[in-house]
């Protein structure tokens, strides 16, 4: 898994790295998906149709967001 410091380095290509798919995106064949890659302290998220905006969560912010509407 890689680190923030990993992420960072000006070489980082994020389109080389492994995205998942959100399970909630829209199957409709649109492009309409939202993808994250997990990494060891950071979450990054990007939209598939406008990869090369990538948002950056620390994890414990990224858990606390995911986990919240699981609490209430």
């Amino acid at each position: 898994m890689a680190s923030l410091d990993d992420l960072q380095r000006e070489e980082t290509d994020f389109a080389r790295l492994k995205w998942v798919k959100s399970s909630a995106s829209n199957g409709g064949g649109n492009g309409e998906c939202v993808e994250v890659l997990v990494a060891q302290d950071v979450v990054l998220v990007r939209d598939s149709k406008s990869p090369a905006v990538v948002l950056r969560f620390p994890s414990g912010a990224w858990k606390a967001f995911v986990e919240s509407p699981l609490g209430g």
